[in-house]
């Protein structure tokens, strides 16, 4: 027998996986799995930022610095400023929902027609003979 060349059941067998192909299927699973369960709540929260988002904020009067309230009692009302701020609605977030939801809308095929013929380099030496006439 010569060497080299194909050998009859050497290699790895038609349609089988590498382990690291097996490993990236096994971590995109677990991934699925992971975010199909908190799918609820994070669509939430996407329809809250396409809406525009509400929050309560403090202002402490001896840093002078705005925070975020997580609870009211924590906030000590005569000491602290207490506001409503808004964040605006934002468009992404609102055409990202609309793609997953109802599909992505299709992109317009514009059609080009072009006929005659275009004689570039006659018109560029007309053009540089113009200028020279003109110096």
């Amino acid at each position: 027998m010569p060497h080299g060349g194909k050998r009859a059941g050497a290699g790895a067998k038609k349609g089988s996986l590498q382990k690291s192909t097996l490993d990236k299927l096994a971590a995109r699973e677990f991934v699925r799995q992971r975010v199909t369960e908190a799918l609820g709540p994070m669509v939430d929260a996407q329809v809250s930022h396409a809406k525009g988002l509400q929050y309560l904020v403090y202002r402490d009067k001896k840093s002078g610095k705005f925070e975020r309230v997580k609870a009211l009692e924590d906030v000590d009302q005569d000491e602290n400023t207490i506001e409503v701020w808004e964040k605006d609605p934002s468009v992404q977030a609102f055409t990202d929902l609309l793609n997953r939801a109802l599909d992505k809308p299709a992109e317009q095929v514009q059609k080009l027609e072009l006929s005659g013929t275009l004689d570039v380099v006659s018109i560029l030496r007309q053009r540089h003979k113009k200028r020279e006439g003109e110096k």
